[in-house]
């Protein structure tokens, strides 16, 4: 599939995926990866972003996103974005580090993650959320 059309298919999935989805601050999550997309210049990393998400926080599943005709790389990234299950929170950090195109996607996911301005109370488990993604950043 074409970039373009990959970027147009990304942008109806996430949104149709996130519809009903709010973040901590009671915003429409589909802001998150909004934001994470326009973080990038380059239409890859945008598809990237939009879809970051999807496998982990929606019904999607990857069968789903190769069958809608996107890339090797941009699946092999989306996979690597997922943390499984059976996984450390360390372990799926390091997976993702492996793979340039998810590291670049990860990076600007914690860094709008940490962005704590957008809550109207900090918690405890807000600072200790932060701390665990500065850690993140080291790898």
């Amino acid at each position: 599939m074409e970039k373009n059309k990959q970027f147009q298919e990304a942008l109806s999935i996430a949104f149709n995926g996130h519809k009903d989805q709010y973040d901590k601050a009671s915003q429409p999550y589909i802001l998150h990866p909004l934001r994470l997309m326009f973080a990038f210049d380059d239409v890859t990393l945008k598809v990237i972003a939009l879809l970051h998400d999807v496998i982990e926080d929606t019904p999607i599943t990857i069968d789903e996103l190769r069958s809608k005709g996107f890339s090797e790389d941009i699946l092999e990234a989306i996979v690597a974005l997922t943390k499984s299950n059976d996984e450390s929170y360390e372990q799926f950090i390091l997976r993702v580090s492996l793979n340039s195109l998810a590291r670049q996607i990860k990076i600007a996911d914690l860094k709008d993650n940490m962005n704590l301005a957008r809550l109207s109370k900090i918690t405890q488990a807000d600072l200790e959320r932060l701390q665990k993604y500065h850690n993140s950043l080291i790898f």
